[in-house]
C-alpha cells in the first residue's frame, strides 16, 4: 500500500499550539499546491486515483474516514488530529466518508492541478494496478 500516517512536531505552550509543513523534512514531495475542503455533508467523495500526484492530507478540524486501496488491498485510515498527516502515493483509489460536521481537511499535492492524471473510473484503475 502506497500510503503512510506522518507525525507531525508540535510546538505549542499556553498561548497555543503550532505545526510547520515543510517541503523534503516533513512532507516528502516540493509542495505545489494546497487545497481545502469543507462544509462536506453525508455524500462521499474521492471516487479516484492519481496516476503522478501525491498527496498529504491533513484534517485541520473534525474528523472523516478514507478508504484507501491499491487494487489488491484495502485499508480504512480515520483523519481526526491536525497533528497528522495522511501521505497518499500514486495509483492509491482514494474514498472519503464519515465526514463530521466540522470537518475541515487541508490537502497539500506534489504538482498542479491536471485533470489527465486522475482515474476516475475504478475498472481502469484496476487494470492499471494488474
Amino acid at each position: 500500500m502506497n500510503y503512510k500516517i506522518l507525525n507531525f512536531k508540535i510546538i505549542g505552550d499556553g498561548r497555543g499550539r503550532l505545526v510547520s509543513l515543510e517541503s523534503f523534512r516533513n512532507i516528502p514531495f516540493d509542495i505545489k499546491r494546497v487545497y481545502y475542503i469543507y462544509d462536506t455533508n453525508t455524500e462521499p467523495r474521492g471516487f479516484h486515483a492519481h496516476t503522478k500526484l501525491e498527496q498529504v492530507v491533513v484534517a485541520l478540524a473534525g474528523s472523516c474516514i478514507f478508504e484507501l486501496d491499491d487494487g489488491k488491498n484495502k485499508e480504512i485510515v480515520e483523519l481526526n488530529s491536525p497533528d497528522i498527516g495522511l501521505y497518499i502515493g500514486v495509483n492509491m483509489w482514494r474514498i472519503m466518508r464519515e465526514f463530521s460536521s466540522d470537518c475541515r481537511l487541508m490537502v497539500l499535492a506534489s504538482d498542479y492541478y491536471d485533470e489527465n492524471e486522475y482515474i476516475r473510473d475504478y475498472n481502469n484503475f484496476i487494470k492499471i494496478c494488474t
